[in-house]
């Protein structure tokens, strides 16, 4: 530990020295000249107004943005004046105790995202991603119908994680990862992070939120002679989401299906989530269980059980305006495949020195393996 501290000092200085060039504003921010503390407190993770803005097509209904297309003459053409173009870049050292050394990561992650309104009520958000030194890869890709035939109802197409409607991954707080949305038991390909579908949603008066999906169940690998399903199977998502208050919502979900690899494995998940949020501080858990009954798609069926999940608490002394914040976030997830079994405790301190450029340290515990790794670096987007 005495060689890491003089390490991660002057790495911290260095990453100050190069961010404190990047003051640019993100594309969405750009187009309304506003704040991103308007949807973000503290980027990425969204606020109500931003979960708004977003299921809105990325358009504010109390603002307005008339140089955001160009005026060709022809009223049937929709056409950006400006492409928006965001990017968000991420870097770390690390200290492994189980390893016994430290490690650059920086670059750990480099974005390039697009998105935005294409006319009323059509909208589209992808980006192109290169993480963890592995070669890059266009991660969500999706195009968006919203208030079909002038109802509540939302369409979306494309790339996206099924879990989305759960808990958004990329908005996390936290190097660690919710790692329950990630399990695959034996060789299954179902899990809870990014797949190829269709979603709709739908807000009923009584500020319900009622979500459906069919996905190809396979991730987003590559296709094959221009299929990119490798079976003959659909899978199928559903979610219920319910405002109690203005600072409780629960929500339940079920995910049912079947993939195909030699043999046949049969499968479901369901569970629960809540948000508790308040002023200066949030609670964010998930619990979730799931059976396969052949995941390893073996001629003689053996049903696997898994369980787990997670429970998060954010920190905002200060509310919105807070330049300090904290995340503790637990992961747990028991199987019967003992290789999946997790017990991790994550702690992660950050500060703002831009709206769009945080400092952070975490530390990770597994109880597992009895092991700790220390991390320090830096998020921007731009």
């Amino acid at each position: 530990m005495k060689k890491f501290l003089p390490l991660s000092v002057l790495s911290l200085i260095i990453i100050s020295l190069l961010a404190s060039e990047l003051f640019a504003i993100p594309s969405f921010a750009r187009k309304y000249s506003m704040s991103c503390k308007t949807c973000h407190s503290p980027f990425p993770r969204l606020k109500p107004y931003g979960e708004e803005f977003a299921g809105d097509g990325f358009v504010l209904k109390d603002q307005s943005a008339p140089r955001y297309f160009i005026d060709t003459g022809d009223d049937q053409l929709s056409l950006i004046r400006d492409l928006p173009i965001a990017m968000r870049l991420e870097g770390y050292v690390a200290h492994s105790v189980k390893e016994k050394k430290s490690d650059f990561s920086s670059p750990f992650i480099f974005k390039i995202l697009s998105g935005g309104s294409l006319t009323k009520d059509v909208a589209y958000y992808l980006y192109y991603i290169l993480e963890n030194g592995e070669a890059g890869k266009l991660e969500d890709a999706w195009f968006m119908l919203n208030n079909l035939f002038g109802s509540e109802l939302d369409l979306t197409i494309g790339q996206f994680q099924v879990s989305d409607p759960l808990f958004k991954r990329e908005l996390r707080l936290t190097r660690d990862d919710y790692l329950i949305y990630k399990v695959k038991p034996g060789n299954s390909r179902v899990n809870l992070t990014y797949d190829r579908g269709v979603m709709l949603s739908y807000t009923l008066p009584t500020n319900t939120d009622v979500m459906v999906q069919v996905v190809n169940g396979n991730g987003i690998g590559e296709g094959n002679n221009d299929i990119f399903d490798n079976d003959k199977y659909k899978n199928f998502f559903g979610r219920i989401s319910q405002e109690v208050h203005e600072s409780f919502r629960l929500g339940g979900f079920g995910y049912i299906g079947k993939e195909e690899d030699v043999n046949l494995n049969n499968f479901w998940m369901a569970g629960f989530d809540f948000t508790f949020s308040l002023e200066k501080f949030e609670v964010n858990a998930q619990y979730l269980e799931r059976n396969d009954d052949n995941p390893s798609f073996n001629l003689v069926k053996n049903d696997v059980r898994t369980r787990g999940g997670f429970i998060e608490l954010i920190l905002m002394p200060d509310g919105d305006d807070s330049k300090w914040y904290a995340v503790s976030l637990f992961n747990w997830i028991e199987s019967d495949f003992n290789a999946l079994n997790t017990k991790k405790l994550t702690l992660n301190i950050g500060y703002l020195l831009r709206r769009n450029i945080r400092f952070v340290g975490e530390y990770s515990f597994d109880f597992k393996d009895k092991t700790s790794q220390s991390t320090i670096g830096f998020v921007t987007a731009f």
